[in-house]
């Protein structure tokens, strides 16, 4: 994939980052041809231009004895879709909110540490959310395929 800005250089080290992102500079430079300290001001350069945004640890809930996802589709009335976003934004089971093509619809992911606290959420945050037209939850029961970010 071509980006506008991001040669092919910048691309193979992305790569290699997603791939690991603990690998070193020399192990980088190795695998690219280019020194530990070219790598290492590319890397800075990416991070500067915001290309990349952080270095994180993904944790599979699923391997976590009793945590459960559930992803959860909510179409607000027009007036209510901000505060509905607010009230969810503040909740910590909530981890991931975005907004959907549609008429003011959301796509919400949830984990929760047992069935009852996921219960709890529905009851508590989900059901007395205003101005919600419709609402639907899933939960997933397996992570097939799951990319982080941009595949190059």
């Amino acid at each position: 994939m071509f980006l506008e800005g991001l040669d092919e250089l910048d691309q193979k080290i992305i790569q290699l980052l997603i791939k690991n992102a603990r690998m070193s500079y020399s192990d980088i430079g190795q695998q690219t041809g280019i020194s530990r300290v070219a790598v290492k001001a590319r890397v800075q350069s990416l991070e500067r231009r915001g290309i990349i945004e952080e270095y994180t640890t993904i944790i599979n809930p699923q391997k976590i004895s009793g945590a459960i996802s559930c992803y959860f589709e909510i179409e607000t009335l027009p007036d209510t879709l901000s505060n509905v976003v607010e009230l969810l934004n503040q909740n910590d089971i909530i981890t991931q909110i975005y907004r959907v093509t549609g008429r003011n619809k959301l796509h919400v992911h949830a984990v929760a540490a047992s069935n009852e606290e996921m219960e709890r959420l529905l009851r508590e945050v989900i059901d007395p959310l205003p101005g919600v037209i419709s609402c639907s939850c899933n939960m997933i029961l397996s992570r097939v395929k799951d990319i982080k970010g941009l595949r190059l």
